[in-house]
């Protein structure tokens, strides 16, 4: 099982972090230990003091595929869920200073958290939000994304093969911030919530 992460993917949190917006899907990866299940709490790792959640849609494949068509790329998408990425900014920033890989910063234990999967209706505007100590936070819509599903998928699959059960984060809107020892967190897939967790 593979962990796809698209970054950049909504013009207002490129502009908001002041990245250039991407010309092509901005992917790195995180490897299968980053995985945060059934709304365990996230414990603050001691190597970060600026931790960033970063909430997102996470499509998981149905099917094995190689140089995937547009024109059956959703067929290859099974489910939906809402997922954060956290970032440990601060070790970020030093990384992209130096010409440095991210992975320390994007994909240290825990830093993929995941809700439960809903079935995937094709071609639907999925609306997605995240709420802080009771407080919107972020939200987000599928169609406001600089490259959809399609394109995602079709981009990914001419380098990798994509096998049953990879998991995909489509990138996050803008609102992304910091978190803190204390802090609850909610997650909301149209009106449904289906994350709920504390940071410890």
């Amino acid at each position: 099982m593979k962990i796809f992460c698209i970054g950049r993917n909504y013009i207002d949190h490129a502009k908001e972090l002041q990245n250039p917006v991407p010309t092509l899907p901005l992917v790195f990866m995180k490897p299968a230990s980053a995985l945060l299940k059934n709304n365990a709490p996230f414990y603050h790792p001691d190597f970060s003091n600026d931790i960033h959640y970063e909430l997102e849609l996470v499509l998981k494949v149905g099917k094995n595929g190689k140089h995937i068509s547009p024109a059956f790329a959703e067929q290859y998408i099974k489910e939906i869920a809402v997922g954060v990425d956290m970032t440990a900014r601060d070790l970020q920033s030093e990384l992209k200073k130096k010409g440095h890989p991210w992975e320390i910063a994007k994909g240290f234990d825990n830093s993929a958290i995941i809700s439960e999967f809903r079935t995937y209706e094709s071609s639907k505007n999925w609306h997605f939000s995240f709420h802080k100590n009771g407080s919107s936070v972020q939200e987000g819509q599928s169609k406001d994304m600089i490259f959809s599903f399609t394109d995602i998928i079709c981009h990914l699959s001419k380098y990798f093969s994509l096998q049953q059960g990879d998991l995909i984060y489509t990138g996050t809107p803008a609102g992304v911030g910091p978190i803190k020892i204390g802090d609850r967190f909610e997650a909301f897939l149209e009106d449904e919530k289906l994350l709920d967790f504390f940071i410890k």
